[in-house]
Formats: C-alpha cells, structure tokens, sequence
C-alpha cells in the first residue's frame, strides 16, 4: 500500500505483522532525516504558524453570548457612536436656535372671572395701599381708624370696607377671610397654576393683620374684641354724618368714625379664630407669623367660650346689618378649623360634641334654611369640612358617630340642591332660591355651588364615584353641573343675559351702589353731601369696580341697573369670598384637592409602634 510522503517523495507502508507501531514510527523518522531537504520545505519548517503562506491570523472579540470577527465588531462600534453624535449635534441645534412657542390654550371663563373677582379685594381695602394695589382711582383712607376714638385710642387701620360704603364689619370681614383661606388650602396649586397664590394670600394677610389689631393678640386671655368701625344708622333720622348718610368717596372722610367693642361675643370671637386657624395653615411655611396667627385664634377661641354671648344685641348697628342669630354654628365651625391648625383634639371634641351638634340646628331638618351656608349660618360649610375628616383621616371613636352624622347630613345637603328634590324653588332662569326669594341672592347662591363642588372633589379624592339620595344613587358629575349652572347664571347665562360680575362679559352693571365707584377721580373733593348728585345721576359710574358681584336679580330673574338700589347692585365682601371659591373650585385646571396640607399639624391618630427588641445576645 502506498501514501503519500508530507516531505513530497513516495511512502511505502508494509503490512509486515512483525512489524510494531515503534518500529514503523522510527524507520519513517531515520528516513526522513537522511534525505536532503530542498529550500521550500526549509522555509515551512522555519515559518511559524501564522505565517505560513503570507496569511495572518484574524482576531476576535469575544461578547459572551456571540463571537464577532474584531474588525467587524469595531466598525459597528464606530458607526453607532457616528450616528449618535450626528443626532446629538442636531437635537442641540434645534434647542439653541430660537423658536415661536405654541400659544397656551386660552384660561376658561371661571378662571377669567377670578382674575377679576379678587381685584374687588384691591377695590375695597382701607388704609395705606401697597403701590402694585392696582385700582387706580383708589388712594390712602381713613388713616386715624380707632386712634381718633376716645374709647380705644389704638390704631385700627387697614383691613377692608364691607361693601359700598366705609363700614368694617368684623363678623363678616372674618368669614371672608375663612373662605379665602379654605379656597386656598383646598386649591392651592390652581391657584398657582393662574399665578393668583400670591395675590390670594396678600389679600388675606391684608385682613388677618387688622384682624389682630382688634383685640390684644399677644395675650393667652382676652375681655373684649373690636366689632366694626364706622357706623351706618340712619333710622333715628337727622343730619348726623355717618357711613351710610354720606355719599363720599373713603379717601375725603373727615367725619368721626365710632369705634363699637364687645365683651361678651362668641360669635364675632369665635368666627375670628377661624379666620386665624384657616389663615395659619395657609402661611404654614412662615412660622413665626403662622404660630402668632395661632395663639390669636386660642385666645379668641378661649374668649368666645368663656364669655357667652351675641354680638349683636338687638337694637344695635350690628343687628341691623349683619345680624346673628346664634353662636352654636360658630363654636363647631371654629371648633374644626382651631382642630386642623393645632392638632389638639380637646377643639375636635368641643366641635362634635352632640349637645353642640344639636344647638347649631344640625337635627332641625324641617327647617326652610336647613343647608343655606351664610356668614350667619356656618353649619352647612362645618358638615362638609368635618365629613372630610372623615374621609381622609377617619380619626374613629369617640368621634365616629357624630362625624358619620356630619356625613350623612352633608349627603342630604346636597340632595337639597337638586332641583327634582324641591328642598328650593328654582326661577325659570335656573337660579336656586335659597333665600326664598328674598332680595340678593347670589351670595347663597355661590356659596352653594362652593360646597357642591367641593364635595364632589372630596368624593373623587376618596374613590368615591357619588353619593345617595335616598334610594338613588348620583355620580359626583351631577354635583359639578349644578355648580357649574349656579356660576354660568352669575357669569351671564341668565334671561337678562347679563354678566352680575362687574367687568366680566360685554354686558354688566354700569351703576354699582359704590361710593368710590361712582364719584369721580378728578382731585376735587366732594364732602357729606356733596356726593349726592353722583349717587342719583343716571349715568354709568365714572369708575369700574372690577370683579365686584352685584347683589343680583329678583326671584322672576328681572334686575334693575339702578345706583340707588341696593337690593339689585351693591356688591359686598362676604359675597364675594363664595364668588371666589366657588370658581377656583370650578377652574379648568387639571389638579384636584391638596388632601394633606389642612391635616400637617395633627399628629398621627394612632400610637407609634415600639421600636423592635434588640438583637438575642448569647
């Protein structure tokens, strides 16, 4: 058998079965050494591996899972960094080269009326304005309030006018001041989306710092508190000058301005303490003047509840415009928000008490003002605010039962506003009588579609998809439309087609009952009487009181654009509070409610659980 020779030369194997494995390997070695090697077969011995016939080895890079030939491997490489850079270079163009920005989408109406409703805040303060106050025929008022009495002889300047003439009404003034506050706390970030946070909380620092000048704010105890400056009897007749006989613009007044305290007003007090505990929460991040804001609201609590009592004895200025008919409402009210700004629960017990439950009118059902939230009447707002303790916090026993009662008349409060429920008659324009037709409605009106909406946003922020009337179950949708109804009447879709917020809209009132509004800015200064002319002229007033929402239409929707009318055209500030709530709560801005920030000083409901034992040592 032959083969072929590796050297090139022929091999002849024998098949000898003498022949060993060894023996062969040896012979085929000795005779390859003895035979002469020619240059080529030289060279192959010399070569190394690799460099045999010219070539060289390629090399690989090794990704784990795959082998990739070296060169292949770095030219992918190469090519995603390329490209990477390419588009990074380009992405850094666009961004640095100046581009026209898409237009926002335009605010919503409720947003455009809020602009304009606060402004009214602007309109109404008294003493030395801030220079960006924005109302340009408005300048410095009433610079000696309380220093010219010579009962107090302290400084009562500041704070705001009551509505068209120069009164300051702590009662009211204070409830205003609550409701700008829970506005805030609830929609804060809407605020701040619309770029009005800033502007809200200066108008409620501006009636909170005179609110702490009416009563001795750096005492634990207190004996009496400021109810109103000014004074606006005309009844008892003559020519005496006063707040509601002049016609004069707030800046001209020369005339004194009484100053009238009270020692026995839970009430007035404790409606004051709210506005301080509410306020506080809204200042939170500014401590120092958030704690001074608290230990007001304590001693005004304390006083409120010690000195039992009315602040309006019948007969008097207070009765006559802003009278009230109980302090129960207000212990709960102010009860609650002394609760959330201090977390001490001995408030949270005075406010769900059952005997105090009883005495505000929670039980009375059958009465025609059941669930009307007024300055008066704070039940309807403290059912509300309490159920929305439960909701989110659910402190359990011993509160429960009463908080769950709370709840469940707050489900019937809001079944009262539907109009198949026929709790209130509705005129044929969609208004809600709550007032019963009485004269200026829209006050119970936007407070109404305040606590509507608000609750439905509770209800949502709770998981809650609606609530019961009874056997019928309703969405949270149908609480916003009626809301939505009750604001769209005030913005202008009514049957006079009349926007009742002035400046808002193409048609609005032209002849507010406003001092400052209707007389002109011209330097001269008109005295007592001298105003009169401008309060009986037919024309439109010389200045608009933007924002301001009149006191509005009769109960067959008719209005009158007459000055001298207050019934249809005098804006106040208590009104307006509910205005501004109810469209911040209606604003088209995607955010909910802050549900944690009205909770941040209380502490957690249940004992913290004790810290783990020790590591077992042997």
């Amino acid at each position: 058998m032959f083969g072929r020779d590796p050297w090139g030369g022929p091999l002849e194997i024998s098949n000898a079965d003498s022949a060993t494995d060894d023996e062969r390997s040896r012979d085929l070695d000795r005779g390859a050494l003895m035979r002469q090697l020619d240059e080529t077969q030289q060279s192959w011995l010399l070569a190394g591996p690799g460099d045999q016939a010219g070539k060289k080895k390629k090399k690989y890079v090794d990704l784990g899972c795959m082998v990739l030939d070296r060169k292949i491997f770095m030219w992918t490489v190469g090519t995603i960094l390329g490209v990477g850079l390419f588009i990074g270079f380009v992405m850094m163009i666009v961004k640095l080269v100046p581009h026209k920005k898409p237009a926002p989408p335009p605010p919503d109406q409720y947003t455009q009326a809020l602009h304009k409703a606060l402004m009214f805040f602007n309109a109404q303060r008294s003493g030395p304005l801030p220079k960006h106050n924005g109302v340009s025929w408005r300048g410095n008022s009433c610079m000696k309030d309380g220093l010219s009495d010579n009962t107090v002889k302290q400084s009562l300047v500041g704070g705001f006018y009551d509505a068209g003439d120069a009164i300051k009404f702590n009662y009211p003034m204070a409830w205003s001041m609550t409701m700008l506050s829970w506005s805030v706390i609830e929609y804060k970030a809407k605020f701040e989306a619309i770029g009005e946070l800033d502007h809200v909380k200066e108008l409620i620092k501006w009636g909170t710092d005179y609110l702490l000048k009416t009563f001795n704010s750096s005492a634990d105890t207190i004996d009496r508190v400021v109810a109103q400056v000014g004074i606006g009897d005309t009844s008892k007749g003559g020519s005496q000058p006063n707040d509601h006989y002049c016609w004069m613009r707030p800046e001209d007044i020369d005339y004194k301005r009484p100053v009238t305290e009270c020692h026995s007003c839970s009430d007035l007090a404790s409606e004051m303490a709210a506005a301080l505990a509410a306020a506080s929460i809204v200042f939170k991040d500014s401590k120092t003047y958030s704690d001074k804001l608290v230990k007001g609201a304590k001693a005004l609590y304390k006083f409120g509840r010690l000195q039992r009592g009315r602040y309006s004895p019948n007969g008097s200025d207070q009765a006559i415009f802003y009278n009230s008919t109980s302090y129960w409402d207000e212990f709960v009210w102010g009860g609650a928000w002394m609760y959330f700004a201090t977390g001490n629960t001995t408030y949270l017990s005075v406010a769900t008490a059952p005997g105090m439950a009883k005495h505000a009118g929670a039980y009375w059902l059958d009465s025609p003002n059941y669930g009307v939230f007024t300055w008066d009447d704070k039940l309807p707002g403290s059912q509300v605010l309490l159920s929305r303790l439960r909701l989110f916090l659910s402190p359990g026993y011993p509160y429960e039962e009463i908080l769950r009662t709370f709840h469940n008349q707050t489900d019937n409060v809001m079944c009262s506003y539907l109009p198949m429920y026929n709790s209130f008659n509705f005129t044929k324009g969609g208004m809600i009588q709550l007032n019963h037709g009485r004269p200026q409605p829209l006050q119970y009106v936007v407070n109404a579609a305040f606590l509507a909406s608000l609750y439905s946003d509770y209800l949502d922020a709770a998981d809650t998809p609606g609530w019961y009337c009874g056997p019928t179950f309703y969405t949270t949708e149908v609480l916003r439309k009626f809301a939505r109804s009750q604001i769209d009447y005030v913005l202008g879709k009514n049957p006079q087609k009349m926007s009742y917020v002035v400046g808002f809209g193409n048609k609005y009132p032209k002849r507010v009952h406003h001092r400052g509004a209707s007389i002109p800015h011209n330097g001269v200064k008109y005295g007592c009487k001298g105003g009169f002319k401008w309060r009986e002229s037919k024309k439109a007033n010389p200045n608009i009181l933007v924002g301001a929402m009149v006191a509005g239409p009769d109960r067959h929707d008719g209005f009158k654009d007459v000055r001298t009318n207050y019934n249809y055209t005098e804006p106040t500030l208590a009104a307006n509070a509910g205005l501004v709530a109810a469209l911040i709560s209606l604003t088209n801005v995607k955010t909910g409610i802050d549900k944690n920030t009205i909770f941040s000083a209380i502490p957690p409901m249940f004992p913290t659980p004790p810290p783990p034992p020790s590591a077992w040592k042997p």
